[in-house]
């Protein structure tokens, strides 16, 4: 083809170049040859992965393959019983994260099943239809309301054609087409009017295109090949988990290496003890049951949010939620109900609210009944179709409890001169009680030209030039507004024009004057509350729409995302995107709150630039258009009412009511879940580190040392119950007033890692202390009893202590001496049992031999008691501290 593009190209040249004629079209055998040789009109599949696919991909975690090396170790050196344990836990993790991903991607697919199932083409001279998959570029096809665009196409005829273009473009007013060459270039796809996209659906008017592009190679194609293409985000949970699995690693592997050689040199420890001994000391420094427990909090999180109207696809998006720090909303049916609706009344030259308008009677009764006669909506059983602006002009009539049944009775239509974009106005032909009236609707300035006289207060006067001015600055004043403004009048006849004479020369003149009306695609009534609680929470929205400048700036300025002293600055256009190279781009990003007539591949290079910047970038979003850009996100939001299946699939999580608010709610409890697996993980970590140290020492001391067997008992009674209730915590004070904790922020921040190795060493010196003081001051006589009492007794204190630590870690730096502490019921009775269970190992004589344990009197058991409680008082105490600490250096930063 030429080297313009197509909306630069005659009908003659196009036609030309696809080798086609518009009258006969191809030839059947021509049809195909083009396609074998192209393919069918449809969208490449997306590859599926089948469940064991799913289940395998589980164990490709960086803390799992930990996990499996630590459990073959264990099974090699004969302790079968940590092995299975382990994989048990693992095997457990798996199934939950193929339960969760058993939706897999399907947008691809999604796409494909939108395609229309027949399409109306011209082949050998004929009108047949053929299913949309045979159509090839050249195919000359028809289409009339209610059809689906089934390809990309050039049009060359159309009468009064309207397409809605919004789930490709966002913009939510259909576009009128054209088949005339269009001079200026770069259009984005919204100004492309004398071209038709395919998956478009046609709501007026006929028209005939000459197809340009199929399958793969049309615009909605396009982006499937982008969704093909886009790589899947690692949300900032998994990057965490990452790190910490490495840092976990390098640890166990330095501390297990000392360990081993220490013991060989003191020549008291076969080479078989010793690794023994580095496998309790691995078994003890990982948190086993840290993969599971993230998993579970995070399911439970998912059911809370479902019931909150946030359905998750994918775990980690519950996660990233509470660290999102820029949401990119798509305007139409996101940000706004995607319904056009009569806002402003402008009735004897005065503007009024449409809703506040009670009684309709003269000269606004005269106006309402234009609105419905001059309409080409249609009524069917779900309700009306049509023209969204013109079934908002319906809704209006039934919204003022008018009868507009008994109207079209009394008056049908008996002719009519159908709207066109060059003179933009519609006319219609009605009887009247006296005669007939001839109703005009169209551009407000259009018609002011054509009207001579004003309907005021129910009476006809001469339209004067001082109130043809007011009018106009009126119609000014509702566009700036982002209002879409149409203007009525009507003329009185005594007769019904005959169709010859039914020419705008002769029947659209020496018009009356009625009103405008103003319309727009209202914002949400909840959206504007969220943006507020977003913007406190340290949240920063922004709009991201295909609609014009203007309309795209007023919008987000009812709803609190633009400022008044911005919404010059902070609007920025596809166009001028272009214009801007990525480094000028990524400097300015931050300056930009709206971004109107924007294409695909806007959406995803902004939120690209937000992401170099190291930030978390949620999208929002409900069209085809949407659906790249879902996927760059570190998280996707699909519309699930309003929203596409392709939106859908390329999300990881759907609000089931379109409802804005609901993401906020999300992020909430997004906040609260990492908190709670930030609890959870100081307590394990904690635990384990505890664990650690006392193995480390014991050995350098000759000391009996804890056995595998052992720790995988404290880890499994602790790492379970204690630590998943914790992951059900309700929300501390405050959740929603800080800064979101960003991309930068791991589950070590905000005081946790410090408070794990303080509380950690705490927690082995108490252990240690126990030990030392049994062999000081033995129950029973003997070396060897002495040293097994000792060791009992400090397994049964490092258990009961980690789990009343549990109580500990539900807040940082906040006391936990009061009923705060056991409001959550779940972890109340998840501490009494793992209490129970802990203890029975040594209580119950039958256990004593497979634990490696021996029995203890009430004194070794007060004394095991004492110890474990310790904790609670102790860590209050440094709580106390530090918060008093923290209570001066603000107040010393506050006379700064």
């Amino acid at each position: 083809m030429a080297d313009k593009p197509l909306y630069n190209q005659d009908n003659a040249t196009v036609l030309s170049d696809l080798q086609t004629e518009a009258q006969s079209g191809l030839t059947s055998s021509e049809a195909a040859n083009r396609l074998e040789k192209n393919g069918p009109n449809q969208l490449n599949e997306a590859k599926s992965t089948s469940l064991f696919e799913k289940f395998i991909n589980q164990f490709k975690d960086f803390m799992i393959i930990i996990l499996l090396v630590a459990a073959l170790v264990a099974a090699f050196t004969g302790e079968l019983v940590d092995a299975v344990f382990i994989l048990a836990i693992v095997i457990i993790n798996a199934v939950f994260g193929v339960f969760q991903e058993a939706k897999a991607e399907n947008a691809i697919n999604a796409l494909k099943e939108m395609s229309t199932p027949n399409a109306n083409v011209v082949r050998d001279g004929k009108d047949m239809s053929v299913k949309s998959t045979e159509l090839v570029a050249g195919d000359i096809v028809s289409l009339e309301a209610g059809d689906i665009v089934p390809a990309d196409l050039r049009f060359i005829k159309t009468v009064s054609l309207q397409i809605e273009e919004a789930s490709l473009t966002g913009e939510s007013v259909p576009v009128d087409k054209v088949s005339d060459v269009l001079s200026d270039t770069d259009l984005p796809l919204g100004d492309r009017t004398n071209l038709g996209f395919m998956n478009t659906n046609v709501t007026y008017g006929r028209g005939i295109g000459v197809v340009t592009g199929t399958g793969m190679h049309t615009e909605i194609g396009h982006i499937a090949g982008m969704l093909e293409k886009a790589d899947d985000t690692k949300t900032p949970l998994q990057e965490d988990l990452m790190k910490l699995g490495r840092v976990l690693t390098y640890l166990i592997l330095g501390i297990a290496a000392v360990t081993f050689v220490v013991g060989i040199l003191r020549g008291k420890e076969t080479i078989i003890d010793m690794l023994l001994t580095s496998i309790s000391l691995a078994v003890a420094a990982i948190p086993e049951g840290l993969p599971a427990i993230v998993t579970i909090t995070l399911a439970l999180g998912t059911t809370r949010m479902a019931a909150r109207n946030a359905l998750i696809r994918k775990l980690p998006a519950v996660e990233t939620l509470g660290s999102t720090e820029i949401i990119g909303s798509d305007k139409t049916g996101t940000l706004t109900q995607n319904k056009m609706t009569v806002e402003k009344l402008v009735v004897n030259a005065e503007v009024s609210d449409a809703a506040t308008t009670e009684e309709l009677t003269g000269t606004y009764a005269r106006l309402a009944d234009i609105l419905a006669l001059n309409n080409d909506t249609k009524r069917t059983d779900n309700g009306y179709v049509g023209d969204p602006t013109e079934t908002a002009l319906i809704a209006f009539n039934e919204n003022h409890k008018r009868d507009i049944d008994k109207l079209f009775t009394d008056m049908p239509r008996l002719s009519e001169i159908p709207f066109d974009s060059e003179r933009k106005l519609m006319s219609t032909v009605h009887p009247a009680p006296e005669g007939y009236i001839i109703t005009v609707k169209g551009a407000p300035d259009e018609l002011l030209k054509r009207a001579t006289q004003i309907e005021m207060n129910g009476e006809v006067v001469t339209l004067s030039e001082d109130i043809r001015a007011k009018l106009l600055s009126i119609n000014s004043d509702l566009a700036t507004q982002a209002l879409r403004v149409l203007g009525f009048a009507y003329k009185l006849s005594d007769k019904v024009p005959i169709p010859d004479d039914m020419t705008s020369e002769l029947v659209e003149n020496n018009l009356i004057f009625t009103g405008f009306v103003g319309m727009i695609d209202p914002e949400r009534p909840e959206v504007a509350q969220a943006v507020a609680e977003a913007k406190a929470a340290g949240i920063r929205p922004m709009m991201i729409t295909g609609d014009h400048r203007d309309t795209a700036a007023a919008i987000a300025m009812r709803l609190g995302i633009l400022d008044e002293a911005d919404k010059e600055t902070a609007v920025i256009s596809g166009s001028d995107l272009d214009n801007m190279t990525d480094e000028e781009f990524a400097a300015n990003v931050h300056k930009y709150n709206v971004y109107a007539r924007v294409a695909p591949e806007h959406k995803v290079k902004i939120v690209n630039a937000w992401k170099n910047k190291g930030k978390v970038v949620a999208m929002t979003g409900d069209g085809v258009n949407d659906a790249p850009a879902l996927k760059a996100a570190d998280i996707g939001i699909a519309m699930g009412i309003t929203g596409t299946e392709v939106s859908k699939g390329a999300s990881d999580m759907v609000l089931a009511d379109d409802n804005f608010a609901t993401i906020v709610h999300a992020v909430e409890e997004g906040r609260k879940v990492f908190a709670n697996i930030q609890k959870a993980l100081q307590y394990l970590l904690a635990s384990n580190l505890a664990e650690v140290i006392s193995i480390f020492v014991m050995t350098l001391l000759g000391w009996n040392i804890l056995a595998p067997i052992m720790i995988l008992w404290i880890n499994l009674v602790t790492d379970t119950l204690p630590a998943i209730a914790l992951g059900i915590e309700p929300a501390e004070k405050g959740v929603m007033s800080h800064q979101p904790r960003g991309r930068t922020a791991s589950f070590l921040s905000g005081g946790v890692g410090p408070a794990i190795m303080w509380q950690g060493v705490l927690q082995a010196v108490i252990v240690l202390s126990v030990y030392g003081f049994a062999l000081a001051y033995p129950v029973h006589a003997g070396d060897h009893l002495a040293h097994q009492d000792a060791l009992t007794m400090s397994f049964m204190t490092l258990g009961l202590m980690q789990m009343f630590n549990a109580i500990n870690v539900k807040s940082v730096y906040g006391s936990m001496l009061g009923p705060q502490a056991f409001k959550n019921k779940s972890f109340n009775w998840a501490l009494l049992g793992s209490l129970l269970v802990m203890s029975a190992v040594v209580v119950i004589p039958a256990l004593n031999p497979l634990f490696h344990v021996s029995h203890l009197d009430t004194y070794q058991w007060a004394i095991v008691l004492f110890a474990g409680i310790s904790i609670i008082l102790i860590v209050e105490l440094v709580k106390l501290i530090q918060r008093t600490i923290f209570k001066k250096g603000h107040k010393n930063i506050a006379k700064i």
